[in-house]
């Protein structure tokens, strides 16, 4: 039997799910969690131990999370919005960059497949100024710096890699440092659509869906990389895997009963199995019928538009030294 591989690009679950292997804290991996204006900020660094353990690149992750990410109340994007913010300051700053230095984000993803169109609507949202200080640099305001964005397209539509893309601009542009924004998986439905990465190590597009594409770093971009993105999509075997165990939970609550003798005699051996197990089993079932899809909420298009209004907003007040009704864009079209 193939081993099943977890589906997900958050460092958070990696280190999870390696800590639940092992039984106990890893010394490769340094947690910490925090509450800021009622939202979650897990900060979680991996060294080159902790990379062999979880599969993610050494540097400092860092998950904003809430609930209140998925609905439409402004106030909450509001106070998401600016935690994000500070964060994002957090990583300029231990980059050693100044006030002034250039930006380029990308927008990565597809902008004609909800889910995956994160990234493009971002950038659409983003006050770009690089063009004012190379043409009109006598009439830009003290406190911003030069911005420029980029939406590449995916390979499937552009024929060329994104991350060529991205090396041959910040060849030519020459930016100080570049934020990447993406679309995620996750393995969990309690993060789909409510937890905000971002992490100094890259990112390698598609690598949560196994479709990896070109890494973007650092090391291979020759320039300090900020990567953000938010889990839109989750693989079926774990949705199908955390359903059984929510029916288990509700018969375990109205029975009054919990031991193995009982779940042995609900489901036979497999109400015996571990989690991964359960997921294991229920991944050789899909797989080969085709059925372990990438899904999404149906709320997807919705939610898109808050989280880039969210994720823009956070981008501006990092980058730009001004009020912030000037840099918010909470109710942008």
């Amino acid at each position: 039997m193939e081993e099943w591989s977890i589906r997900t690009d958050l460092a958070l679950e990696s280190a999870l799910i390696a800590e639940e292997k092992h039984g106990s804290k890893l010394d490769g991996i340094i947690s910490k969690e925090e509450q800021r204006e009622n939202t979650l900020v897990t900060t979680v660094t991996i060294n080159e131990e902790g990379e062999r353990i979880t599969g993610k690149r050494p540097g400092l992750y860092i998950t904003v999370e809430s609930e209140d990410l998925r609905g439409s109340d402004s106030s909450r994007h509001a106070a998401i919005s600016r935690v994000l913010a500070k964060e994002i300051k957090v990583f300029i700053e231990s980059a050693g960059l100044s006030r002034d230095a250039s930006c380029l984000i990308a927008g990565l993803g597809n902008d004609h497949v909800t889910p995956d169109s994160l990234g493009p609507r971002v950038t659409d949202r983003l006050i770009v100024t690089n063009h004012l200080f190379k043409l009109h640099p006598e009439h830009v305001q003290k406190g911003y710096r030069p911005v420029s964005a980029i939406s590449p397209g995916v390979m499937g539509m552009t024929g060329i890699e994104t991350g060529d893309i991205l090396l041959g601009l910040i060849e030519r542009e020459k930016p100080d440092f570049i934020i990447v924004v993406d679309a995620l998986a996750s393995r969990s439905i309690e993060r789909l659509n409510a937890t905000i990465q971002m992490t100094d190590s890259g990112i390698q597009p598609g690598a949560g869906i196994g479709n990896r594409r070109k890494e973007i770093s650092r090391q291979t971009a020759g320039i300090p990389v900020i990567a953000i993105g938010i889990p839109t999509v989750i693989d079926a075997a774990t949705v199908t895997r955390d359903a059984v165990e929510l029916v288990m939970k509700h018969l375990e609550e109205r029975s009054g009963h919990d031991d193995e003798n009982w779940k042995q005699a609900f489901l036979g051996n497999i109400g015996l199995l571990d989690e991964n197990e359960k997921r294991q089993l229920i991944s050789d079932v899909l797989t080969p019928a085709g059925l372990n899809m990438i899904v999404t909420p149906k709320e997807a298009d919705l939610f898109i538009q808050g989280a880039a209004a969210v994720i823009a907003s956070a981008l501006n007040e990092a980058l730009h030294d001004r009020p912030p009704e000037e840099t918010r864009s909470f109710f942008a079209g």
